[in-house]
């Protein structure tokens, strides 16, 4: 059983030669990693207790003290939700999808749903159990989404259903135009506040929260690249306008309905969602397991406590080795970044022409002249919970060792999407 509130999860000899981050020290941390894995067969996926551990504090700490909901997308494995629900400062799961959140619901009471579904089945089952619908919030941002949940059910023949509605966080620069992801049609308090009370008229639906994702500065790094000036600037001016239309907005509920929630935020700007005032909660995921893109942000750096290693099989040339798979590749734009990073050993690079492939990744570097056939390499994903798709089970490294096995989603036998 995993468990991250133990104080004595770091151990004393590793703490004391690297700081009380033995993760700096590169060298002797990824051969750590590759003499516990060693017994294992390739591809071999890890998680490092101490390093999952320090990044749950480390969110909490940025969070100034505002409860963090767990977003499962960004994990995908069950024991680890668990885990870090245990800790003080952590409350209730942002699912992915319907069918996830009724799995969940077995054991969780506090489940919002992160997106709206149009997923009949999974509907059917949720307004078919009292139970289920107490435990599960829907998000909605459309009076279309009521209309397909009453022609499910009718109001009269479901319970109260729980609904939190979705609200557009992006940012509207001037010469820039939309910056953030393309989700709700409501951005203004006017549009908030004229839907909900159309949704509070309707009977059968409760309206019980508000989330607003800030796309533009959770998920946008501001370290790196020749634009990092200009995209500090524009997420300045973001949180700006934010902060205001975010108060706006929740002014303008009081006078709707009594919410429960009001959520924001993201991994990557705890410390702005902290600060607001107008939410009671934030949501973070990425930051536990914590993908390489994260490398890229100036405010935090979160422990590399996933990983994942392929063997070598090939040498088509002195300075390049080729690994059987690696092209886990990342969603979002076709870039670079969305690329797994080889991470060990040191400053091996992808081929311009072939990248990260389904069924082999040549690495090119003064490195690859000293791997053979069998060798290890280490690698990070982009982002946090899709390597969970590609594996049964994360092997969890405590001490060095190889104390547990940790089953993905797809290890339990699930695929929501």
């Amino acid at each position: 059983m995993l468990d991250l509130t133990d104080d004595q999860s770091v151990t004393a000899d590793r703490t004391a030669a690297s700081g009380g981050a033995p993760w700096r020290d590169e060298a002797r941390w990824w051969r750590m990693l590759t003499e516990a894995t060693a017994h294992l067969p390739a591809p071999v996926a890890v998680i490092e207790k101490d390093a999952l551990r320090h990044n749950a504090m480390d969110l909490l700490v940025r969070a100034g003290g505002i409860p963090i909901r767990v977003a499962t997308k960004s994990v995908r494995v069950r024991a680890v939700l668990d885990a870090v629900l245990a800790i003080p400062g952590f409350r209730g799961l942002l699912a992915f999808t319907l069918p996830e959140a009724l799995w969940l619901a077995e054991e969780h009471d506090d489940i919002v749903l992160g997106y709206p579904s149009a997923d009949r089945a999974a509907l059917s089952a949720l307004l078919s159990d009292e139970r289920l619908t107490s435990r599960i919030t829907l998000m909605i941002d459309d009076l279309a989404h009521l209309d397909l949940i009453d022609d499910v059910a009718a109001p009269g023949r479901r319970p109260e259903v729980r609904v939190a509605i979705d609200v557009d966080a992006s940012f509207k620069a001037p010469g820039l135009g939309h910056l953030g992801v393309r989700r709700s049609p409501l951005f203004t308090a006017a549009d908030v506040a004229g839907f909900a009370r159309q949704v509070v008229r309707r009977p059968g639906f409760r309206l019980v929260g508000l989330q607003m994702y800030e796309a533009q500065i959770a998920g946008q790094p501001d370290a790196v690249g020749a634009d990092a000036p200009v995209v500090r600037i524009v997420q300045a001016r973001s949180r700006e306008e934010l902060l205001v239309r975010r108060a706006q907005i929740a002014d303008a509920m009081l006078d709707v309905a009594p919410l429960e929630f009001l959520n924001g935020g993201g991994t990557g700007s705890l410390e702005f969602t902290g600060s607001d005032q107008s939410l009671t909660e934030a949501t973070a995921g990425s930051g536990l397991l914590a993908g390489h893109l994260f490398d890229g942000y100036r405010s935090f750096r979160p422990a590399p406590a996933t990983a994942f290693a392929f063997d070598v099989v090939r040498k088509p040339a002195a300075d390049i080795a080729t690994v059987l798979g690696g092209g886990w590749i990342a969603s979002g734009p076709a870039v670079a970044s969305r690329q797994p990073l080889p991470v060990w050993p040191p400053r091996l690079r992808t081929l311009s022409r072939e990248a990260a492939g389904e069924v082999q990744t040549p690495l090119q570097g003064v490195a690859a002249r000293g791997l053979k056939t069998g060798d290890r390499v280490w690698f990070r994903h982009a982002k946090s919970g899709e390597p969970a798709e590609r594996v049964h089970g994360y092997h969890l490294v405590a001490g060095g060792e190889v104390v547990d096995e940790l089953p993905t989603y797809r290890g339990e036998g699930k695929a929501f999407l």
